[in-house]
């Protein structure tokens, strides 16, 4: 159970869209109201709602917001809301495969809109399955490492079904097969591990090295304007930097 994970890059090329609390309040009410459509609004017998809501808490997010989010996902009061969950593929600059999901209320706009901002950013939209094929989709549970010693989460992961553990700068990463994200994150919380997240992720099987600045500043730029857009929850990428390039890159 060992591997290479791009956590720590992915978490600083994210940063300063993760400081954006009012667009991660917007994103993560979607993912809480589209859970509680799906499966209803009982976080206890709702995985996914109460994923979601563990990553609400995790951002700090306000219990009111919360409670609303679930009542326009299950129709109560005067807050229902329908959002249709949408994944859009196509490749940014230098070759490199990009995946996009996205929560809307209108499918026509939200297509136009992604379809504009790959064009803006020198890449291209392409149709389902035109890149999707180099990525599988996992579980991915991210733990603090403060939490908790190296040995003990591996212990703990290995025996809750986990495929790989991953140890980086300030966090282990967890990875899973789909099916199984929602019960190791269980397994793990009633051993008294503390998860910082736990979603599902597209990881691709092999990365594409962009080695000239100028295009990877491209990519990153394509990727940060769709991670802008409203209705854009996850955008994900095989995109490889190298380390002495990344040191040189604007934060």
């Amino acid at each position: 159970m060992a591997g290479h994970s791009k956590w720590s890059k992915v978490k600083r090329f994210k940063g300063a869209i993760d400081a954006k609390r009012g667009q991660i309040f917007s994103k993560l009410s979607k993912e809480i109201s589209i859970a509680a459509k799906s499966g209803g609004g009982d976080p206890n017998g709702n995985p996914r709602l109460r994923s979601a809501i563990l990553a609400a808490r995790s951002a700090s997010m306000p219990n009111d917001n919360v409670e609303r989010a679930i009542k326009r996902g299950t129709g109560e009061g005067s807050d229902a809301q329908h959002f249709d969950e949408i994944t859009y593929e196509g490749y940014a600059p230098g070759g490199v495969a990009v995946i996009v999901e996205a929560a809307t209320d209108n499918k026509n706009r939200t297509a136009a809109e992604i379809r504009s901002i790959f064009t803006k950013n020198h890449g291209n939209l392409g149709s389902s399955g035109s890149v999707s094929y180099m990525f599988h989709r996992k579980g991915q549970i991210i733990v603090p490492r403060s939490s908790i010693g190296e040995e003990r989460i591996f212990e703990l992961a290995l025996e809750a079904g986990a495929e790989e553990l991953t140890n980086e700068e300030d966090a282990y990463l967890i990875i899973t097969a789909p099916d199984q994200l929602y019960a190791v994150a269980e397994a793990l919380r009633k051993a008294g591990v503390t998860t910082e997240s736990q979603k599902f992720t597209f990881i691709p099987d092999t990365t594409i090295t962009v080695a000239d600045e100028s295009v990877a500043q491209q990519v990153l730029r394509l990727c940060d304007a769709l991670e802008d857009d409203d209705d854009v929850q996850n955008v994900y990428s095989n995109l490889e930097i190298p380390d002495e390039m990344l040191a040189k890159l604007p934060a």
